[in-house]
C-alpha cells in the first residue's frame, strides 16, 4: 500500500553531495510584430521572433448546461521557480521584454558544454554536459528529464490555456538551505524575499501579456484573489491563475534546536502580507521540520540526504514513533548519501530508525494550529501534501470541529488514506502529472469516491520544482497520439508545438515543457480511456468550489461557550484548578480534568433547548476511549447521541442529526489513559 513505498511520482536516485541540493528544491515590453489576426484570442502585438503556439480554434467560453465552469486546473506550478534557490538553479525565464532569445537562454556557468552545471549534473546523471543553447535550436532542453531549464514559458502556458486550462495555480517556492549551499547565486537566500520577487514578476508577466492584446485586462492570463473572479475568467474563456506559496520557512518560522525562530505576531503579519500579495493556498512546512509542522518524509538516499539538510538547517535530524492509523509518513529507511553526509559535523550521524516507526514525531505544533486558524480566519486554503500524517490529522480534525472545506492535495503527496476524509470536508485533490498509464491507474482507484462526492478531479505538473515530467511511450507504442487533435470540448485543433527550430512530440519526446500539457491530457485519452479525462474537464469546477466554500464559511455559534457546567468529579489541585467551567471558557489553555475512575462525566447547560447538530471535543493528554454524547430537555432524561468505543484523542467532532437539548452531557466509559478524562474546550454548534 502507499503508505510503505515511495509517493507515485518517483525520483531517480541521486549521488555525491548536490543529493542534498535536489531534494531541498523539491519542493518546489515586447517588440510590435505585424497583427497576428482579428479573433480577440490572438495578440495584436505578439513578440517576433517567438515561439509558435499551434492550436487553432476559438477558446470556449461560458458554463456547461448545469451551470458549471468548463476546464481543466493544474493545482500545482511553479511558473517563476527561476527566480528561486538564489536565481541560478533553473536556467531561463518564463518571459523576457528583450524577446524570446533573452528569455529561453541557459545559465551562464552552464556554457559552453554544461561542465559546470553542477545541478543539472546531480539530477540528469552522467556528465551533465549538454547544449546550453535555448533559443532557436533547443537541441537538449526543455526536456522531460531535464529538470534544470524552464518550462513555463508564456507561450508554452498559452497553448495549455488554448487546449482547455482554465485554472492554474502559481507556486511561489524556494529553499534557504539549497541557496545557501549551491555555489551559483546572484540574490539572497532569505525565503520571504525570494517569494516577494515571484509574486510581482507574476503579475508583471500578466502586464506583459496585457499589452499584446491591447492594454491592462485584456490578456489571457488573469491573477484571481477569489473564487468568483476566478469565474467569471474562466466563463470568457481566459485561464484563471491563483498564487499559492511552497517554501521550508515561511514567515521565517523555522525551529532551531526544536526552538520556534518566529511568534503568533509574525505569523499574522506573514499571513496579512501574503494575503495582500494575492496568495490565496499554502503549505505550512516543506521538506524539513519547522516551527509549524512535521513533515512528510522522503525514502531511501533520497530521505537521507533531506535528513542531512534539516540537520544543517535546524540542528536536529528527524524523530519518529510509531503511527496510531492506517496512515504513514514514508519510511525514512538506511540507504546511504555519502555526499550529503560528508557534510556532517565530526562525530555526527544520521540516526538509524525502527521498521515499525514510521510516523513523524513532530506533528502539528501551537504555533502551527495558530497558522491554521489563520488561514482560516483568511477564507485561505491549507495545502497538506508535505505535511506528516501527524500534522495532517490535527489539521483536518480542526477543519471538521468548524466544518472548515478548504483543504488541497495538489500533487500525489498526501497519505491516500486520507481520500475520502478530505472530500468529505469539501476539499480537492490533483495528482501529480504521472505518465498516462500510471496516471490512469490511480484515477482508477480514486473514481469510485469521486462519483460519491460528485467531484471533478485535477493534475499538479509541479514543473520547474525539479520533480521529472512522463518520459516518451515510444512512437510504436499501442494508441499513440495523432497530430494534429481536437481539444476535449472539440473547439481547438492541435498539432505538434514548434518554437524556433525545435519541435515537440509528445509519442517521441515526452512532456517535455508546459505547452505539452494538451498533449498529455489526448495521450491520458487513449491510454486510460475518456472517462479520466471528463473527471479532469470537470476539475476547474471542483476547485473554484471548493475555493468558494472555504471564502462563504462562517464561523459556527459556540452555544456552549460560558455556559454553566458541572462534572461528576474535578481533579483537585493547589496550583491551578480543573473545574468545570474551564472546559467551556473559551481558552484553550484551560481545561477540566476528572478523577482517574471510568465512569465521569461533564453536564453543560445552554440554558434554553437549542438544536444540537456539532459537538466538539478537545482532548488533553487524558482522552476517552469510549465515551457517550448525551443530551436532554430536562436535565433527568438522557438520550445517548453519538458514540464511539475507538476514540484516540486530539479534535473529536461528533456530528449530530439537528437534536433538541437544553442540556449536553460527555459521558467517558473507558479511559484512553491511567489518569482521568481531561477537556480543553467542548463546543456545541447548531449547524
Amino acid at each position: 500500500m502507499f503508505v510503505t513505498r515511495q509517493p507515485l511520482h518517483r525520483r531517480r536516485p541521486l549521488t555525491v553531495l548536490s543529493l542534498l541540493l535536489v531534494v531541498m528544491a523539491m519542493a518546489l515590453g515586447p517588440t510590435p510584430s505585424s497583427a497576428a489576426g482579428t479573433d480577440w484570442w490572438d495578440p495584436t502585438a505578439r513578440p517576433a521572433p517567438d515561439s509558435q503556439i499551434n492550436v487553432t480554434g476559438e477558446p470556449f467560453k461560458g458554463t456547461n448546461s448545469q451551470g458549471e465552469v468548463r476546464g481543466f486546473v493544474d493545482a500545482h506550478n511553479h511558473i517563476m521557480a527561476n527566480e528561486a534557490f538564489g536565481g541560478r538553479l533553473i536556467c531561463g525565464k518564463s518571459f523576457s521584454k528583450a524577446g524570446v532569445a533573452d528569455a529561453l537562454k541557459d545559465c551562464p556557468e552552464h556554457y559552453p558544454d554544461g561542465s559546470l552545471a553542477l545541478f543539472d549534473f546531480i539530477t540528469n546523471g552522467g556528465d551533465g554536459k549538454h547544449d546550453p543553447d535555448g533559443w532557436p535550436t533547443f537541441k537538449d532542453w526543455p526536456a522531460h528529464d531535464s529538470l534544470t531549464h524552464q518550462q513555463n514559458y508564456y507561450a508554452w502556458v498559452e497553448r495549455a490555456w488554448r487546449g482547455g486550462q482554465r485554472v492554474l495555480v502559481n507556486d511561489l517556492v524556494t529553499n534557504g538551505v539549497i541557496c545557501s549551499v549551491y555555489p551559483f547565486k546572484d540574490r539572497s537566500c532569505d525565503e520571504m524575499t525570494s517569494i516577494r520577487l515571484q509574486a510581482k514578476l507574476t503579475y508583471d508577466m500578466q502586464d506583459y501579456i496585457d499589452a499584446m492584446y491591447g492594454g491592462p485586462g485584456k490578456g489571457w492570463f488573469r491573477i484571481v484573489t477569489d473564487s468568483a473572479q476566478a469565474r467569471e475568467v474562466a466563463q470568457q474563456g481566459k485561464l484563471a491563475v491563483v498564487l499559492g506559496v511552497e517554501t521550508s520557512e515561511p514567515f521565517g518560522c523555522k525551529q532551531i534546536l526544536d526552538i520556534a525562530q518566529c511568534d503568533k505576531a509574525d505569523i499574522d503579519a506573514g499571513l496579512d502580507e501574503l494575503y495582500d500579495l494575492g496568495v490565496r493556498s499554502m503549505f505550512l512546512c516543506h521538506k524539513f521540520d519547522n516551527a509549524l509542522c512535521g513533515v512528510r518524509f522522503d525514502e531511501g538516499g533520497l530521505g537521507t540526504a533531506i535528513n542531512v539538510g534539516q540537520f544543517l538547517s535546524t540542528g536536529t535530524f528527524w524523530q519518529t514513533e510509531k503511527c496510531t492509523g492506517p496512515q504513514h509518513d514514508n519510511p525514512i529507511g538506511g540507504a546511504a548519501a555519502p555526499g550529503a553526509e560528508k557534510e556532517l559535523p565530526a562525530g555526527v550521524d544520521v540516526p538509524t530508525y525502527d521498521e515499525d516507526a514510521q510516523c513523524n514525531k513532530r506533528g502539528l505544533t501551537d504555533l502551527g494550529e495558530y497558522a491554521v486558524r489563520g488561514l482560516m480566519k483568511r477564507k485561505m486554503m491549507l495545502e497538506i501534501d508535505h505535511m506528516g500524517v501527524k500534522a495532517t490529522g490535527r489539521a483536518l480534525d480542526i477543519f471538521e470541529a468548524e466544518s472548515y472545506p478548504g483543504v488541497i492535495s495538489s500533487h500525489s503527496w498526501m497519505d491516500l488514506n486520507w481520500t475520502e476524509r478530505v472530500y468529505r470536508l469539501g476539499g480537492f485533490i490533483a495528482q501529480y502529472m504521472h505518465g498516462s498509464e500510471q496516471f490512469g491507474a490511480e484515477a482508477a482507484r480514486t473514481k469510485a469516491l469521486r462519483d460519491k462526492y460528485d467531484v471533478g478531479y485535477g493534475y499538479g505538473t509541479d514543473m520547474n520544482g525539479v520533480g521529472g515530467w512522463p518520459a516518451p511511450r515510444g512512437a510504436d507504442a499501442p494508441n499513440p497520439v495523432r497530430y494534429p487533435f481536437r481539444s476535449t470540448d472539440g473547439t481547438a485543433v492541435l498539432d505538434r508545438q514548434t518554437t524556433g527550430q525545435r519541435t515537440w512530440d509528445i509519442n517521441t519526446d515526452g512532456a517535455a515543457h508546459y505547452g505539452l500539457v494538451p498533449d498529455w491530457i489526448e495521450d491520458i485519452r487513449l491510454v486510460a480511456g475518456q472517462s479520466v479525462v471528463d473527471d479532469l474537464f470537470r476539475g476547474a469546477e471542483s476547485y473554484l468550489d471548493t475555493w468558494g466554500a472555504a471564502e462563504r464559511h462562517e464561523a459556527g455559534v459556540n452555544l456552549a461557550k460560558g455556559a454553566p457546567a458541572s462534572a461528576s468529579s474535578s481533579e483537585s489541585s493547589v496550583f491551578t484548578s480543573y473545574a468545570p467551567g474551564r472546559a467551556v471558557d473559551g481558552d484553550t489553555g484551560t481545561r477540566w480534568a476528572s478523577d482517574w475512575s471510568d465512569d465521569q462525566w461533564l453536564r453543560i447547560d445552554l440554558g434554553s433547548t437549542r438544536t444540537a447538530r456539532r459537538v466538539t471535543l478537545d482532548w488533553e493528554r487524558a482522552y476517552a476511549k469510549s465515551y457517550r454524547v448525551e443530551v436532554s430537555t430536562n436535565g433527568a432524561d438522557w438520550q445517548s447521541v453519538w458514540s464511539t468505543t475507538a476514540g484516540d484523542g486530539g479534535l473529536d467532532t461528533a456530528r449530530l442529526s439537528g437534536t433538541p437539548a437544553r442540556y449536553v452531557r460527555i459521558h467517558g466509559l473507558d479511559r484512553g489513559t491511567d489518569w482521568g478524562y481531561s477537556l480543553y474546550e467542548v463546543g456545541v454548534h447548531s449547524s
